[in-house]
């Protein structure tokens, strides 16, 4: 866990590797005696933007973390190719939710868009003109290069969640994972982030995405994982999205249109 500390998120850039898809085998979970995820066993491939989805308590967050090595396993395993996710971490970026960041930490924009180059740089040495040149392009991008010296916490919330993107992909990761960024976020910033996740996806990176609402935004998903403890369905959106399945997870009756 010490890998992914908040808020100074130390995450590193990734490798030039050919992706391959993560796969979850038989993965429980217990928080002392509750029992949070059951028999989950899936793949997240890349090239797709893939949600996962449930009702709240599903484990969304508790599946997110344990793909990512930040809570322990009860059984089954987490592979990328031949070894465990959490021993790729130099491949992976990842933004909490917002409630987990200290947003009074004293930091610019541009500091927490650098610490995504710290791997790169190496601690305590000097950031390389390339280091500042891909962070200022990932601000850019995001569309927060004017904000760069304003410290993080008086930043809007849809702002705030722009950097950390921007700081995500300075890190040039393969395997791209957000909790519910979607949580408090204008509909600008809405529209950026799928844009970007569009773009990365298009570039044959994984994309998983935690995600609490099933209105209009869940059609930008290319597949999807419905989980309540255990996995509901997996698959395209459409295959997801049936009236069945959602009252399995919902556990009672969901309306809606899938498009």
């Amino acid at each position: 866990m010490a890998d992914f500390p908040i808020p100074s998120l130390h995450l590193v850039s990734a490798g030039a590797a050919a992706l391959q898809p993560i796969r979850v085998n038989h993965v429980s979970v217990h928080y002392r005696h509750l029992l949070a995820l059951e028999d989950i066993t899936l793949a997240v491939y890349p090239g797709r933007v893939t949600g996962l989805i449930g009702p709240n308590g599903a484990g969304k967050s508790t599946l997110l973390k344990a793909i990512l090595g930040l809570v322990a396993v009860s059984e089954g395993t987490v592979l990328r190719g031949e070894r465990p996710v959490a021993d790729q971490r130099d491949r992976i970026a990842y933004v909490p939710q917002r409630s987990q960041i200290d947003w009074l930490y004293p930091a610019t924009v541009w500091d927490v868009v650098m610490m995504g180059r710290v791997k790169q740089a190496g601690w305590f040495r000097r950031f390389s003109a390339s280091s500042r040149q891909q962070a200022l392009a990932a601000l850019e991008r995001v569309g927060m290069e004017s904000f760069r010296d304003r410290p993080i916490g008086e930043l809007s919330g849809g702002q705030q969640q722009r950097v950390f993107l921007a700081r995500s992909l300075a890190q040039e990761a393969d395997i791209f994972c957000f909790d519910e960024p979607f949580v408090g976020v204008d509909q600008k910033t809405e529209a950026v982030l799928f844009k970007i996740f569009r773009e990365l996806a298009d570039q044959g990176k994984i994309v998983l995405v935690v995600n609490h609402d099933l209105g209009e935004s869940i059609t930008h998903f290319d597949h999807l994982i419905l989980l309540n403890r255990s996995i509901v369905a997996s698959g395209p959106r459409q295959q997801v999205l049936k009236s069945d399945n959602l009252t399995r997870a919902y556990g009672g009756q969901v309306n809606f249109h899938v498009a």
